[in-house]
Parts: structure tokens; sequence; C-alpha cells
């Protein structure tokens, strides 16, 4: 609300795990946390859709989507739908 990045605590742990497995071997920082597949998908579940739905709009199986799903919750630290909806609305993937 005042403008200031904002991090769950559980995406803390993560980000400082995987910047200093980098930093161990060499390798560049990414620019963003999430590959644009995850940013599309999360945005998608914070709009409401579901497994199936996400799936067709992207043309890939709703199997897919669920590993996306888990693989962007561990990213981030996250637990949840609601979790991964209050993270888009902060990232400005979506709207309030």
């Amino acid at each position: 609300m005042r403008g200031e990045p904002f991090l769950y605590p559980g995406a803390v742990t993560a980000l400082i795990r995987d910047y200093l497995h980098r930093h161990e071997h060499g390798d560049p920082l990414p620019d963003s946390l999430l590959t644009a597949r995850e940013e599309e998908i999360v945005k998608l579940i914070a709009e409401g859709h579901s497994t199936k739905a996400i799936a067709d709009t992207l043309v890939i199986s709703p199997k897919t989507v669920d590993r996306h799903r888990t693989n962007i919750l561990a990213k981030l630290g996250l637990n949840d739908r609601l979790d991964l909806t209050r993270y888009a609305i902060r990232a400005g993937l979506v709207e309030p």
C-alpha cells in the first residue's frame, strides 16, 4: 500500500537459498523469481479460472497446470490458491 516491496516470509528463505546457490556456482541472477509461463498461470489462478480452464487456455494438460502450481507455491513459499491470489495482486499481475 505504501509502494514498498513485499515478500511472504516463506519466500524469503527460498530466495536466499537460491541466491546463495547461484552465487556458489557463478550463475547469473534471474530478473524474476517466476518464469513467464508461471506468471501466466498465477494470473489465471488469481482470476478464478479452474485447472481445466487454464489447461484449455494454454493448450497444456491439467496435470501440467497442477505441476506448475505446485512449483510456484514452493518457489514463493506459499500454501494455497488464496495466498497465490494475494501474491498476484501485490505483484501487479491482476487488479484487486
